[in-house]
């Protein structure tokens, strides 16, 4: 006897369990991600357009610093007093003073307090230079001006130009500092996307693997189900048999007898009975009854277990049989035979009598029909099945159950029955027990069974039998 099969857990919770820990860790570190870009792009924004304002600043400076270079290189070479350029200075020291002011603002390089200091002293000095010089032209000392400026001016200005340079170029370092910080950043940020990606790989992987081994588990769990159903029908068709035959000789043999031997004393009682006395006609009466329910028992005994399928086999069972059916549904019934007949064991030809049975009552009951067809055909591996009626498959599981052309010969058997009805309804089909014992019977005498909607309609069942079917005696 088969173990039971111990229900599993099912996986759909540890499966959710992987979906919402994979959305969470996707969501999250989306967010993240989108977090440090947006950083990212706002530091490079802010870093980019204060160097810019800076470094403007610093051309801005220097453009100045340049002009009193220029102006100064004019006072010694023009001869024209040099108070004359008191005015332009004035403008420069007022544009450079703003432009320091600004750069100071907007500086992003962290300078020493002793750059600061040397760049706030050299300019105080210079500019206390050009008041002395501006001081001795209007004393009229222009050649002590011009050699003040020769002496003091220029060196200054040149100590701030070569000052302002240095922190133009510490502005192009400090850029080229914060591309390198960027890239960093971005290199950062592209190790952990593929950090996650390959988190995010491993979490699919191992939830794919696990519903792989679940689905697995399932399936056989199912196979294991299948597998018992399929013996527990099979037993219950073979005790159903059983209790069947038992029932039918029990009715043919012990109430068979006694009514045949109540009909005999009755008739013999009947004799001894005075002629035109009203117990002769009381008890030709009973014996007519005896008879009437005797023939009653043996029709039921047939109809439980034919006994001719014992003593006569299939194809007189079935000659019997169909007329029968013809009586008492009203159904006009053909029946064809053909081909070589080859002999059936009785379990085999009691299931194919079942199939042909139930068949038939399902035409009597939801067809509609009143015309069928019976076709008992013995083929060969040469003959071809007649593929003229046939339609296309129903929804009604088709469940080959052994191979027929695997036969020593290529024999088989097949059955056929047609009617002209209102085909399958599928709510009856999955509902319907019938069909499920036409399959299991089908697969006891290891043939293959289909239901097909012939193309002008109808129900077709089919059913195949290779020839070692005769074999099977249980």
């Amino acid at each position: 006897m088969p173990r039971p099969v111990q229900p599993q857990r099912s996986p759909t919770a540890g499966l959710l369990l992987g979906l919402i820990l994979t959305l969470a860790a996707v969501v999250a570190y989306s967010s993240y991600i989108i977090w440090q870009i947006k950083g990212l792009r706002q530091l490079q924004s802010d870093l980019a357009g204060r160097n810019r304002k800076d470094s403007l600043q610093l051309l801005r400076v220097q453009n100045d610093l340049n002009s009193l270079a220029l102006a100064m290189r004019d006072m010694l070479d023009e001869p024209y007093p040099l108070s004359a350029w008191a005015t332009q200075f004035q403008r420069i020291r007022a544009d450079l003073d703003d432009a320091l002011r600004r750069e100071e603002q907007v500086a992003l390089v962290e300078r020493s307090p002793e750059q600061r200091e040397f760049l706030r002293s050299s300019l105080a000095q210079f500019w206390d230079a050009a008041d002395r010089t501006f001081a001795l032209a209007q004393n009229g000392k222009q050649d002590e001006a011009r050699a003040e400026i020769r002496v003091s001016l220029q060196a200054r200005q040149a100590a701030l130009s070569t000052a302002v340079a240095r922190l133009l170029v510490q502005n192009n370092e400090y850029e080229e500092q914060v591309a390198a910080r960027t890239a960093g950043i971005y290199d950062r940020v592209q190790r952990q996307v593929y950090v996650f990606l390959a988190a995010t790989l491993t979490v699919i992987v191992l939830t794919s693997l696990y519903l792989i081994h679940s689905n697995r588990r399932l399936f056989a769990q199912l196979a294991a189900l299948s597998e018992q159903r399929s013996d527990l029908a099979q037993k219950l068709i073979a005790t159903q048999e059983s209790t069947l035959r038992y029932v039918s000789r029990e009715l043919h043999d012990e109430f068979g007898q006694i009514l045949t031997a109540v009909g005999s004393m009755l008739g013999r009682a009947e004799k001894h009975t005075p002629e035109g006395s009203p117990l002769r006609t009381e008890l030709h009466e009973v014996r007519e009854i005896a008879q009437n329910t005797l023939n009653t028992v043996r029709s039921l005994s047939q109809a439980l277990h034919p006994v001719m399928l014992d003593e006569a086999g299939l194809e007189a069972t079935l000659a019997w049989y169909l007329p029968t059916v013809e009586r008492q549904t009203g159904i006009d019934i053909s029946y064809e035979k053909s081909g070589d007949a080859f002999p059936l064991s009785s379990a085999a030809a009691v299931h194919i009598y079942r199939i042909v049975q139930e068949a038939l009552n399902n035409v009597a009951r939801h067809s509609g029909s009143k015309e069928a067809s019976v076709r008992l055909r013995f083929l060969r591996d040469e003959a071809t099945p007649d593929t003229r009626r046939e339609g296309t498959a129903s929804a009604v599981p088709q469940e080959p159950n052994g191979d027929w052309a695997s036969a020593p010969d290529g024999s088989l058997l097949q059955v056929e029955i047609e009617d002209r009805g209102s085909g399958f309804a599928a709510v009856n089909v999955r509902q319907g027990i019938g069909l499920v014992a036409m399959r299991e019977r089908a697969q006891l005498v290891n043939g293959t069974i289909e239901f097909l909607h012939p193309a002008n309609g109808g129900t077709l069942v089919r059913l195949r039998v290779p020839k070692e079917a005769s074999e099977i005696n249980a």
